[in-house]
């Protein structure tokens, strides 16, 4: 079995590796369903102390990674392309961008640190950047171990129900709907009656108005995408009382 292969490139290679083996991305691995690369960019340093930065030219605070290390690490192993730099400068990532690269047979995340990456390495070595979030971390390995696992559980397999990915949050562009597990009833709190009516039709028809309620009420933006609501979503609504009066 060939699965989706993902390289990663880092200098905090042990702390990556350490969570690809974990959960369902370690069981990928283990399945074979995925084949996780991690590549430590100290390895292709030089000098005693193996430093991947140095300061920016122009003066100014903090450390840049230098392109020599980053280029060699990359062409010793060819990795998969698209090499996706994480920056606060890329392509929002979401669910779809994580669809597309599970679809594909593979692609590589170049972790920064510091102040970033030589100008040369964007130019030059990566095909584009990606962004988990308008916000600023000290490293992109949060971000990249994000990506891993979002794409991860989209490729065939490697969750055990293959229904887990169509029926959550951003699917179908929704929010997920509120989820109940026993007991039927925690501190005077009951499960909804739908739930445990088996009435599984009506089931689904109370999931889809509650998705939809809570998309309303918590990401109207991704209401907005769609257009709005439709005849049959306002429709749906008012049959459990959810509708804006």
């Amino acid at each position: 079995m060939s699965g989706l292969r993902i390289d990663i490139f880092t200098i905090f290679a042990g702390v990556v590796d350490s969570f690809a083996d974990e959960s369902v991305i370690g069981r990928g691995r283990r399945e074979g369903r995925l084949d996780v690369r991690v590549h430590d960019l100290r390895s292709h340093a030089t000098g005693v102390h193996q430093s991947v930065d140095d300061a920016p030219f122009g003066g100014g605070a903090g450390m840049v990674m230098s392109p020599a290390p980053l280029f060699a690490a990359v062409e010793e192993v060819e990795p998969p392309r698209p090499l996706l730099y994480l920056s606060p400068a890329g392509r929002r990532f979401d669910q779809a961008m994580a669809s597309e690269l599970a679809g594909t047979e593979g692609f590589s995340l170049l972790c920064g640190r510091y102040e970033g990456v030589d100008e040369r390495v964007r130019q030059h070595l990566v095909d584009d950047e990606v962004s988990v979030g308008d916000v600023v971390l000290a490293g992109g390995e949060v971000g990249a171990l994000l990506i891993v696992e979002a794409v991860g559980r989209l490729v065939s397999g490697v969750l055990g129900n293959a229904d887990s990915t169509t029926e959550e949050s951003f699917s179908d562009g929704l929010l997920e709907y509120p989820q109940y597990t026993r007991p039927a009833e925690f501190r005077t709190w009951e499960v909804p009656e739908v739930l445990r009516s088996g009435d599984h039709g009506r089931v689904r028809r109370w999931r889809r108005a509650q998705s939809l309620r809570r998309t309303i009420d918590r990401r109207p933006d991704l209401i907005a995408q769609r257009g709005g609501l439709s005849a049959a979503d306002r429709e749906l609504l008012a049959e459990f009382e959810l509708l804006d009066p």
